[in-house]
């Protein structure tokens, strides 16, 4: 199934308001996402690094860590009022227009 990034949010929401405070204060959030990129990049250096995973440890599926960073940056956007899809749109007629001739292209 394929969802948008507003059925994505809603989704996200509808979870979160089940409980007293649906969504953790600012600092909190900010943490929490600090915390999942910081899996995010442990996962990568374990598959591209020196640092490999000791033997009795697994190694977490990087889609898995993705999807909580994904998650983790719904609830940050949900608790501040931020559609996802305009601020994506805006980012990509940033890239599109600012970073037209900044990469070298096929």
């Amino acid at each position: 199934m394929n969802k948008t990034l507003k059925q994505v949010q809603k989704e996200v929401d509808v979870w979160a308001k089940q409980f007293k405070e649906p969504y953790f204060p600012p600092l909190s959030r900010m943490a929490a996402m600090t915390e999942e990129v910081g899996e995010v990049a442990r996962v990568i250096n374990r598959m591209y690094g020196s640092k490999k995973a000791k033997p009795e440890e697994a190694i977490v599926d990087l889609e898995e860590e993705l999807g909580d960073v994904l998650f983790t940056l719904t609830c940050m956007a949900n608790a501040e009022g931020i559609d996802l899809t305009k601020a994506f749109e805006r980012k990509m007629e940033k890239v599109n227009n600012r970073d037209t001739s900044r990469f070298e292209k096929k």
